[in-house]
């Protein structure tokens, strides 16, 4: 064997045989949901024939009988023999040679064997989507492995080859934990960390976004989880290239958090823990794995072409993400027809009765009318009653007690699928949401690509910011938060989030919608994604603690006056020049209330040399009587938007006595001209 190339002599057949073997069998592990094995049977596809693709089919078998049910390693060994028979059925053909032609070709099989079992199975519409995803990995896999097991050329090893089978057998090892942490999964994060700290942002993003979404597949998650959390990690820890280490592992945590602290997946907890642990590891790995130290070793891209070459891969990793969407969305419905319940009870008592001719026969409309007449006040109690049955029907049925207990069973076995159905249904609208929202983002981040770097020479207009807070009476705690920074593209963002009811737990929610929120809009985020990728974790969030949160946010371009008000069931604002006073409001409901479809109110106005922009919550005005408060903002005349935000608080708390925390922000728009020095 020559050292970086899998190349093998003659007299040493059967290394090559036993490693394919042994890494056969170790892949078998990696298991998607549904029971799948699509890494190992896409080994065995890009083995070959000859001895080395009987060793990978046999390594298959092993791995079937460790790691695998009966019912799911009979369909495994089924598709490893039918690959390995068509490439001995097509040994020396140049087209089974090709990798597009190879893949193809293990989808296919995989399809034709295990289509069978699900089109058999007691939900095949359920089992479809696992069946097609494994059928897809099947064919990645013998992509990816060719370039390993069959090279036809010397050189080194192709580097993505090396990166899937890493991952592949890394996720064999998703179930053993130290420590309570799974040492697959946090070794996972150590090989993405290294590959884009390697390889730089273009490549971290589309390496995090495949491990993430397999591994997606393989947990059987809904939500995406991994997908998120390894995607936006492997982008930003990819940014710090060329730089310290400790950087990129920093960036890495930051987006572990941002992507999973507002999940309430069961996973994401762990999966942060061992995002924390795969850094460490990193950090710890020696320094000639990185070359020794980080001399620059080569002349970087220029960046306006690097910055082209991450938007190209960040638009089409969004599209991608945006046709998973679309298709989670064309899967038909799986309503169960109730009259299954008296087909099956029928079976099991009615067959075997002296009347079964009289009543499914002569008397077919008869009973028909009754079963179809009772199914109601079943499915409104839960089960069956004599008197839910019309009287010609019940003095005729000679096993009537049996009737209705077979009724009642299969009644509790439908109302049982239907409850499974509709948790599946969410879980799966859940998870179309949470697709749609991480291609937004990627769309949203690809489009300011270079936006600060057009803007970074231009001097910074400067802004006066006043905020003013006060806790509702009888709290020491104010429930409301607010929040006021220029981006590195010099607009000027102001934040004020509403927390539901008053206190600590009010301030909590509402400072962490603020601080995830602003962590968004640093990074580059456009506001209105950011904000709708906010309310579907939010949603979810709030879904298990019932809690909600208004959201105002105002962004301002300083330099051209536009502003743009983004408003989630927050009070209304004001914007003031002189004696006029404009009132903006908006009629969506808080963050955390509705789902991914639900987008922010959204106002675009033109701020003027010399004008504020006054937010309030609703503790400081009743939105249905604030007239007192536009009368004050006309007849103001000062510049200080402190004094300003001060005045308001006095004049609330002596009108509305402190009903309600109150959060007041004010931005003020010096004269054209005026800038930072």
């Amino acid at each position: 064997m020559e050292h970086g190339q899998i190349t093998w002599k003659r007299s040493a057949w059967w290394m090559a045989a036993g490693i394919r073997f042994f890494l056969a069998a170790a892949l078998t592990a990696s298991r998607t949901a549904g029971g799948y094995v699509p890494f190992a049977l896409g080994f065995v596809a890009a083995a070959g024939p000859g001895a080395e693709g009987a060793a990978a089919l046999a390594g298959l078998g092993l791995g079937a009988l460790l790691f695998l049910d009966f019912a799911e390693a009979l369909p495994a060994a089924a598709v490893g023999v039918l690959l390995l028979t068509a490439s001995t059925a097509f040994r020396g053909s140049p087209a089974l040679a090709r990798p597009k032609v190879l893949a193809c070709t293990a989808v296919g099989l995989f399809l034709a064997v295990d289509i069978i079992y699900v089109v058999e199975s007691l939900a095949p519409l359920e089992r479809l989507t696992p069946c097609l995803a494994a059928a897809g990995l099947t064919g990645a896999a013998a992509w990816f492995f060719q370039p390993l097991l069959r090279p036809e050329e010397d050189g080194p090893l192709p580097a993505d080859s090396l990166l899937f089978l890493a991952a592949a057998l890394l996720l064999a090892l998703a179930d053993l934990e130290l420590l309570g942490l799974s040492l697959g999964r946090m070794l996972l994060c150590v090989l993405l960390a290294y590959t884009a700290y390697e390889r730089g942002a273009v490549t971290g993003a589309a390496a995090g976004l495949g491990i993430g979404l397999t591994a997606d597949l393989c947990a059987g998650t809904g939500g995406g989880i991994f997908t998120a959390g390894l995607g936006l990690a492997g982008l930003l820890a990819g940014s710090q290239a060329g730089r310290r280490r400790s950087r990129a592992a920093g960036a890495f945590l930051l987006a572990s958090l941002a992507a999973l602290l507002p999940a309430r997946e069961p996973l994401a907890q762990p999966l942060l823990l061992e995002s924390a642990a795969g850094m460490a590891v990193f950090l710890l790995l020696p320094g000639r794995l990185f070359g020794g130290k980080r001399i620059k070793k080569q002349e970087p891209l220029p960046e306006s072409a690097v910055s082209a070459q991450l938007k190209a891969r960040l638009n089409r990793a969004a599209r991608a993400l945006r046709d998973l969407y679309d298709s989670m969305g064309r899967t038909p419905s799986t309503d169960e027809n109730p009259a299954i319940i008296f087909d099956r009870a029928a079976e099991r008592v009615c067959r075997g009765c002296a009347l079964c001719g009289l009543c499914w026969q002569r008397e077919y409309t008869g009973t028909f009318n009754a079963f179809n007449d009772a199914t109601p006040y079943l499915l409104e109690r839960g089960r069956a009653l004599p008197k839910d049955f019309p009287a010609y029907f019940t003095d005729r049925c000679v096993h009537l007690p049996d009737l209705l207990t077979a009724v009642n069973g299969e009644l509790s076995a439908y109302l049982l699928r239907r409850q499974y159905r509709r948790q599946l249904e969410e879980t799966r609208r859940s998870a179309r949401g949470q697709y749609a929202q991480l291609s937004e983002l990627l769309t949203a981040t690809a489009a300011g690509l270079g936006e600060a770097a057009a803007t970074a020479g231009e001097a910074d207009f400067a802004c006066q910011v006043g905020a003013a807070l006060r806790p509702r009476e009888g709290e020491t705690v104010c429930g409301d938060t607010v929040m006021s920074f220029q981006t590195e593209t010099g607009r000027w963002c102001l934040l004020l989030a509403d927390g539901m009811g008053s206190g600590e737990p009010a301030r909590r929610e509402s400072a962490l919608t603020c601080r995830l929120l602003r962590q968004f809009l640093e990074a580059g985020i456009e506001p209105e994604a950011a904000l709708k990728t906010l309310n579907a974790a939010m949603a979810l969030r709030g879904a298990e603690t019932g809690s909600f949160t208004t959201v105002d946010l105002c962004v301002l371009d300083p330099a051209t006056g536009e502003t743009v008000f983004y408003k989630y069931g927050a009070a209304p604002s004001y914007l003031k020049k002189g004696g006029a006073v404009r009132r903006i409001t908006g009629g969506s409901l808080p963050v955390g209330l509705r789902g991914a479809p639900a987008s922010p109110d959204v106002t675009k106005v033109e701020l003027a040399p010399g004008g504020f922009v006054v937010m309030i919550s609703d503790g400081v005005a009743d939105p249905g009587r604030d007239e007192w408060l536009q009368d004050l903002l006309a007849g103001w005349e000062g510049e200080d938007p402190q004094a300003l935000a001060g005045l308001l608080l006095a004049e609330s708390v002596r009108r509305e006595r402190l009903q309600d925390d109150c959060g007041i922000q004010v931005l003020y728009r010096p004269a054209e001209g005026i800038k930072k020095v």
